[in-house]
């Protein structure tokens, strides 16, 4: 789930991890940091700092925290840095920083920009966890009967045993909570008396517990597509990642269905597509391969209504597939390319299913209330954590910030990872100036972004600490596409691409 946009493009918990309580000091007098020219993007220094394992235990073992920094443009005018993590779980800041300029021209000119990996992922200490068994994971994720969910409890304890045991202690220290405390050290390691951060997806949990755990040392932070914290259940996860994808299916028929050149104009999209999946349900649906194909596969094709530059090229493929046409397979990949991901998940979620029945019972609910689309990729999120075995130490509950300056968060309407929902939630819990996007993708701030109303609002408060006025909503900019038939589809896991679930 970089965070850069384009769809057919994914946490605030509490203060206390369980057992230990985390009281919000910093280690003194915190070293310079040692920056070097990166090995293969010269122009971009890295380095890392070091940080306890456990931070209840502060003088005990160390791990390392990977950086990349980008010098500011205008060094006479620099104000100072700014850290960004760019989401996941699993997103690499370092690898973000040193493939682009993050943010916007005037940003840039004034802010180191300074991307980080948080611990277990990438140029930090590293989780390793086994990739053969995530892929069993991940294959495992849709269970039919008792049995087969029995199976992927299984499969999720082996892949978790393997993490825990190949990665020295570290995988019972990932919680976002540590990551805090990780985001406080680079802080003074950087020399900022104050930081300024910009959180995508996932990194919006890193600064809503942040805003939590040390109000006083903020000096601006921004949140593009938030998580809500404070959601519990399954079916609350199931249902809220599902509807904006059954919202974008029924605006991708309406646009079909009124528009000659969609190529199921006057046939009836909605129609069209219950028949597909009837097929695909019954094993008579064929990929241009002549291979089976089930449900899944073409409800990842699907999610490409999630993306208006794509509806013109679904129609066609969903057309072709009818007619038995189609040249092209066109499908959500579901490789695995994160494999530290479910740790990290399973320290800051749990959505309990509790067994087959539930899981047939909350996929039947989805069916209901949302007869077109039935499933999201994101939903089988809440699978991971079944029979895992990790301990939940940085669990759901609601945001509570006090004596912050002003935060600003970003929410995109037509989001269906980190979906606008959520955003609402948390910006009501934290008090934060939320942007509203009224358009589609997922993340809508920096380089590359589909807004100037968004750029120029994070502008201001980045640098002139002027929070935007209350319910600014910025204006959609995508257009439908009607072709070519071509459609660009990600993974769902969360470092790749725009495919991630925070």
């Amino acid at each position: 789930m970089t965070h850069k946009r384009s769809l057919v493009a994914l946490l605030a918990g509490t203060l206390v991890a369980t057992g230990v309580a985390l009281t919000p000091g910093t280690a003194a007098a915190a070293p310079a940091i040692d920056w070097q020219p990166c090995p293969d993007t010269p122009e971009v220094d890295c380095a890392s700092i070091e940080v306890p394992l456990d931070w209840a235990k502060p003088d005990g073992e160390k791990i390392h925290i990977g950086l990349a920094r980008r010098p500011a443009k205008d060094q006479a005018a620099r104000i100072g840095s700014i850290l960004m993590d760019p989401g996941g779980p699993g997103g690499s800041g370092v690898e973000s920083v040193k493939g682009s300029d993050t943010f916007t021209d005037a940003v840039n000119a004034r802010f180191d920009q300074v991307g980080f990996d948080p611990r277990g992922i990438t140029n930090s200490s590293q989780l390793r966890c086994d990739a053969n068994l995530a892929q069993q994971s991940d294959a495992a994720k849709h269970p039919t009967s008792q049995a087969e969910f029995d199976h992927l409890a299984s499969v999720n304890r082996a892949l978790h045993d393997s993490c825990r045991a190949n990665s020295a202690g570290l995988a019972e220290h990932v919680d976002n909570l540590a990551t805090v405390r990780d985001m406080d050290a680079i802080r003074a390691a950087l020399g900022e008396e104050k930081l300024t951060y910009v959180g995508y997806s996932y990194g919006s949990l890193m600064g809503q517990q942040y805003a939590e755990m040390f109000p006083d040392r903020i000096r601006a932070f921004v949140m593009d597509g938030n998580m809500d914290h404070s959601l519990r259940t399954a079916w609350d996860f199931m249902r809220s990642e599902t509807a904006p994808v059954e919202q974008g299916f029924v605006e991708f028929a309406n646009w079909c269905d009124t528009t000659q050149t969609c190529a199921l104009y006057g046939k009836d999209t909605k129609a069209v597509y219950a028949d597909l999946k009837k097929r695909a349900k019954a094993g008579t649906l064929t990929d241009p391969d002549g291979r089976p194909m089930d449900f899944y596969a073409l409800a990842s094709s699907a999610f490409a209504v999630m993306n208006p530059a794509s509806w013109g090229g679904l129609a066609t493929y969903f057309a072709d597939l009818r007619d038995g046409t189609a040249t092209t397979v066109v499908s959500f990949a579901a490789d695995i390319r994160n494999i530290p991901y479910p740790s990290i998940w399973c320290s800051d979620w749990q959505y309990p299913v509790k067994n087959y029945s539930h899981y047939k019972l909350l996929r039947s609910k989805l069916d209901r209330a949302f007869p077109n689309v039935e499933w999201s990729p994101y939903v089988d999120h809440a699978m991971t954590c079944v029979g895992s075995g990790t301990e939940t130490t940085n669990p759901q509950r609601r945001l509570d910030i006090d004596d912050a300056p002003p935060l600003v968060m970003i929410g995109n309407v037509h989001d269906p990872a980190t979906v606008y929902e959520w955003n609402l939630t948390a910006a009501h819990q934290s008090g934060a100036h939320l942007i509203t996007y009224e358009g589609w993708g997922h993340t809508a701030y920096g380089n590359g972004g589909p807004s100037d109303c968004v750029n120029k609002a994070v502008d201001d408060y980045l640098i002139n600490l002027k929070p935007p006025k209350r319910g600014l909503r910025c204006p959609a900019t995508e257009v439908p596409a009607s072709g070519p038939a071509t459609i660009k589809t990600s993974t769902i896991h969360p470092e790749v691409g725009p495919y991630r679930l925070g």
